[in-house]
């Protein structure tokens, strides 16, 4: 029958693939499904699925593989150097797509291999995705998509099955693009997932009640998606359920942070986050919710002596929180938007992606587009709305306060930093600036 659906092997039946796997099942697919962990394959096998005991049986007679485990070294024993792996047992001019987040210089190492290998005829897609076990399951993913036109059009089908229509990006460039475009978006998930417990922390130390304040925050400039995701669970005494462990962020952060340091691109924001993952890891924080690091800014409350503050009403207090969130935000909207463009990436696009993804904040909505027109040498206007004096300000009195407080604002201080130097790039401009100048420390 012409209108038949192909066969799909799936490798990889995690948090994010179960859900990609069975939203396949759903929509009528014959999905085949490996993983190593056998409870996995039998919930699998439940939810209407076949199952496979090797990558090679999988994937045997299916035109059509999805790959998404955890990691590079995982997807090269899947796919090349482990038991009985799939590139071998895949047949002529099959599509592999490659779902995981991994670093650009693997995915394409990978395209090399499987030239080496003899089977170049294989039609690999770059394809990480973006959005949460929940979207998994609903198949309303953000994928960014990489790839050879050949590949893109074979695979087009899986790909738009698998993701939200306004949310399925075909980024220029080839495989590796598309691991590019998802790694610039982790610079601003890696931030603002830290910056959730940071804001949330120094709210604490201010003495302000958590869940009336995280309300307000929530209708305020110091909006972000990953706070508001974030925030029942770190409102919970036990941070749970556990939906994003800390160890897959710090994953993420590892590949921006090495990709930069082979790009030879400085990742201030992104390095001080990566430090404070280390110490929660050190902890033994790593299995626990990536929200439970609230506790890393509460621990010492109390501990430490009298202290006080300058801020006496809960309104000058919540200003302050506000004030620490745009300016952790400003900066790591410009460290991303800034590596895209090191990247040569469609800064419109990436822009596009990172504001209707997990990435999203008001700073971004509001800034992000300067930014973008400042990588292009567009002249900036001044005036108009809150300057980037402003937003200095109001990030300083808030790392002054911490500081009265001796709460640990580690963001936040390093953002003071960036915003400093900038400023004294500016010191001939008329006037105030706009809040994208942050984005010349990155070499815009």
């Amino acid at each position: 029958m012409a209108d038949a659906k192909p066969d799909i092997s799936f490798i990889g039946l995690g948090a994010m693939g179960f859900g990609m796997a069975t939203n396949l099942v759903k929509q009528g697919y014959k999905v085949t499904g490996f993983d190593v962990w056998q409870p996995t394959l039998e919930r699998f096998q439940a939810a209407g699925g076949s199952t496979a005991k090797t990558p090679a049986e999988a994937v045997k007679g299916k035109d059509y593989c999805v790959c998404m485990v955890a990691t590079a070294q995982q997807a090269q024993a899947v796919l090349v150097e482990g038991d009985s792996p799939a590139v071998s047992a895949l047949p002529p001019g099959a599509a592999l797509l490659l779902c995981s987040t991994v670093p650009c210089a693997y995915v394409q190492a990978l395209q090399r291999q499987l030239v080496e290998l003899g089977r170049g005829d294989i039609r690999l897609i770059d394809a990480p995705v973006s959005g949460g076990a929940g979207r998994a399951a609903d198949g309303t993913l953000s994928i960014m998509a990489g790839g050879s036109d050949a590949a893109i059009e074979k695979g087009r089908f899986l790909l738009q099955e698998m993701s939200d229509s306004e949310k399925l990006y075909i980024v220029k460039g080839g495989v590796g693009a598309g691991s590019n475009m998802k790694m610039c978006h982790q610079v601003l998930a890696a931030n603002q997932i830290l910056a959730a417990s940071e804001g949330l922390g120094f709210a604490s130390h201010l003495g302000l009640d958590l869940e009336t304040a995280s309300q307000e925050i929530l209708k305020s400039e110091g909006w972000a998606w990953m706070f508001e995701n974030r925030l029942p669970r770190m409102l919970d005494h036990a941070f749970k359920p556990v939906a994003s462990a800390l160890t897959i962020i710090l994953k993420d952060t590892s590949i921006i942070t090495s990709e930069a340091r082979r790009a030879g691109f400085p990742t201030p924001m992104t390095s001080t986050a990566e430090q404070v993952y280390f110490s929660a890891l050190g902890r033994g924080y790593g299995p626990d919710d990536d929200s439970s690091l609230i506790r890393l800014y509460t621990e010492g409350k109390g501990k430490i002596g009298p202290v006080k503050g300058l801020a006496e009403d809960d309104e000058s207090k919540l200003a302050l929180v506000v004030g620490l969130f745009k300016g952790i935000y400003l900066c790591s909207a410009a460290e991303a938007i800034a590596f895209a463009n090191k990247c040569h990436l469609d800064l419109d696009q990436v822009l596009d992606l990172c504001i209707n993804a997990a990435g999203g904040s008001v700073m971004l909505q509001t800034v992000g587009p300067d930014i973008v027109k400042l990588c292009r040498g567009e002249q900036l206007s001044t005036g108009g709305g809150e300057g980037f004096k402003g937003v200095t300000r109001q990030l300083q009195a808030a790392v002054e306060e911490a500081q009265r407080l001796k709460a640990p604002v580690y963001l936040g201080s390093q953002a003071l930093n960036l915003s400093r130097l900038a400023r004294q790039r500016a010191t001939q401009a008329t006037g105030d600036i706009s809040s994208a100048f942050i984005a010349k420390i990155w070499g815009i």
